[in-house]
């Protein structure tokens, strides 16, 4: 294969990952678990953190500590998906570059 060409096709692809990890960063994500629901951006920066506290009483708050974490974990669930179903083409071809 030409050594021009093969640039050409790095370059691209490279455009084209960059392209992809923009688009996911403007998404946002939203986890939910029991009484608490947590909002991600595409960067996994949490956005937002609501409590329903109409259902909570003061014993709760070690169980909702845990809720935060559980609805946390969906959401960044939700944020790799996206990046294996968008990005998943090129898993392994940049190891190390990203």
């Amino acid at each position: 294969m030409n050594m021009q060409k093969l640039m050409q096709q790095a370059q691209r692809m490279q455009r084209d990952l960059e392209s992809k990890k923009k688009e996911i960063a403007q998404e946002e994500f939203v986890g939910k678990y029991e009484w608490v629901e947590v909002k991600l951006n595409g960067n996994k920066d949490m956005v937002s953190c609501k409590i329903n506290q109409e259902s909570l009483d003061e014993d709760d708050i070690e169980m909702l500590e845990d809720f935060i974490v559980l609805a946390m974990k969906d959401a960044l669930e939700k944020v790799n998906k996206e990046y294996e179903d968008k990005m998943g083409q090129y898993a392994g071809m940049f190891d190390g570059l990203m």
